[in-house]
């Protein structure tokens, strides 16, 4: 299909319209910040080790990879009326879905169970995430794209931040007091479950969420229509394509798009992977780490309650010193979830008030240079957080990787926008996103070995990795364009 949206004139549209048009992000960004935060202590719970950890997040890379890029490329050529538009089916379907998989996560009875909602929860959040991205281009010109995105960066860092305070606060409010024992084992007809009551109360929250703030962004901001010449073609295109042409008309689009990808994309991948490597390994290894650095159990702590709890539910007899020693485990691990709660909600909630305040920084100082600070920035954080024992303290370098992220959740998506032809924008906003989830699929398949043989099965030094990875994408992003209005020339 020829060019939808080039020929149509954008206006400016109000701070209000751009803000309804992203509220959408908080739901999906809810859903984000939970699996951020509370998936690996919840497959920790069910008895995962810290090596197998990477492997077990495969999910969110494999379904980035496969759906986001095919959903972008769909949407493209997609104009349902009564469902809303081009992006909104996508993403309200998502949403919908993703939704349900949130109720349903903390009744998890078994880790194999655990595994497989995170599949469909990923799938669900990128059937939702693409074509989200692309809708916030449609609505835009080129003078509102920063803006927009970054608008978008803000919900980004409210979505995740109220996810993490709720573990946090819930946590506090309906944990177990301090000093207070729980039987360890149930009897032999109960299902033994090691997630925490509390941690249901944000699953169900983020679950209202994710679905009642897409349906606001449906209701509140309409598609901009094709012309009746345009809905023309897109109906001549189907009429003259088969059904195996239209299924390998997205995989097409992408090869194509990607063989004439800009320089500056080529550029930007090269900085991806070593910036999303390292924020998979925080995403991982932020708890296991404030458990040993914060709370000083070690890697044969784990393995003593792992095997405790496999008696237990094999209905051995367990022993008062066993008991005694796997209660304070289960506690100390509920308090390093609360705690990684309130750092990963504090550096989001600075996400959230830094996101529009980086706009003008970008256009003073340009783009990459703002993004090039604020990878140093959450570099420097990584680096600090292991040798804090401090639990206020802690909350010093999450400034720092607040402001990173709210540079990586929105100056590159706006750079990449100025730049890539609007009819094709929903397939190479899938292409970006395979530069975020293929360093995540390679973290999760390589990352397993590495802690285990190279270091020393211990979260501190993953942490430590990650911060060197960081560095390393920032000095690769010194070598982006000052000014992403050179980089068009790449595309002819």
């Amino acid at each position: 299909m020829n060019k939808i949206l080039s020929s149509i004139k954008k206006p400016n549209l109000s701070f209000w319209q751009i803000w309804n048009m992203n509220v959408g992000f908080f739901g999906i960004q809810f859903s984000f910040g939970l699996q951020q935060t509370a998936i690996n202590p919840i497959f920790s719970f069910l008895g995962a080790d810290h090596a197998e950890l990477p492997l077990l997040n495969l999910a969110g890379p494999v379904t980035g990879l496969l759906i986001q890029p095919i959903i972008g490329a769909i949407s493209d050529k997609t104009w349902l009326p009564k469902w809303g538009g081009r992006r909104k089916p996508f993403f309200l379907i998502g949403a919908l879905l993703g939704s349900l998989c949130l109720f349903a996560f903390p009744f998890s009875p078994g880790l194999w169970f655990a595994v497989g909602l995170l599949w469909i929860l990923d799938a669900a959040n990128n059937t939702a995430m693409e074509p989200y991205r692309a809708f916030v281009g449609d609505k835009l010109n080129d003078d509102q794209l920063t803006y927009g995105y970054q608008m978008q960066s803000l919900f980004v860092g409210a979505g995740i931040t109220i996810a993490n305070f709720s573990l946090f606060l819930f946590q506090d409010w309906f944990g177990s007091p301090s000093g207070e024992t729980t039987a360890l084992c149930t009897t032999a007809t109960e299902t033994i479950s090691a997630i925490p009551t509390w941690v249901y109360y944000s699953f169900f929250l983020g679950a209202v969420a994710s679905v009642g703030t897409i349906l606001w962004s449906v209701w509140k901001t309409p598609e901009i229509p094709p012309s009746a010449e345009q809905l023309s073609e897109l109906k001549r295109e189907r009429e003259d394509s088969t059904f195996a042409g239209r299924a390998s008309e997205p995989f097409r689009e992408i090869a194509g798009a990607i063989g004439k990808m800009p320089k500056m994309m080529w550029k930007l991948a090269a900085v991806y992977f070593f910036q999303w490597y390292a924020l998979f390994v925080y995403w991982q290894f932020i708890t296991p780490m404030l458990r040993t650095s914060f709370f000083g159990l070690a890697n044969d702590d784990d393995a003593r309650f792992n095997s405790i709890m496999e008696a237990c539910k094999s209905g051995d007899v367990i022993s008062t010193g066993d008991t005694a020693f796997a209660q304070n485990f289960q506690a100390i691990s509920e308090q390093a979830l609360a705690q990684t709660g309130l750092m990963n909600g504090t550096y989001n909630f600075v996400t959230m008030i830094v996101a529009l305040a980086l706009v003008p920084f970008a256009k003073k100082y340009g783009s990459r240079n703002v993004y090039v600070i604020c990878l140093f920035f959450s570099a420097i954080a990584m680096l600090s957080m292991p040798f804090i024992t401090n639990k206020w303290a802690l909350l010093a370098p999450m400034l720092l990787f607040g402001i990173g992220w709210a540079a990586m959740m929105g100056i590159p998506y706006a750079m990449v926008s100025k730049i890539i032809p609007e009819e094709k924008r929903g397939v190479y906003m899938g292409i970006v996103n395979m530069m975020i989830v293929i360093p995540m699929l390679i973290q999760t398949v390589t990352f397993g070995p590495i802690i285990k043989n190279l270091l020393g099965n211990s979260a501190v030094n993953a942490i430590l990795f990650g911060g060197v990875f960081f560095i390393i994408a920032a000095l690769l992003a010194l070598r982006m364009k000052k000014s992403v209005s050179t980089a068009v020339t790449d595309m002819n």
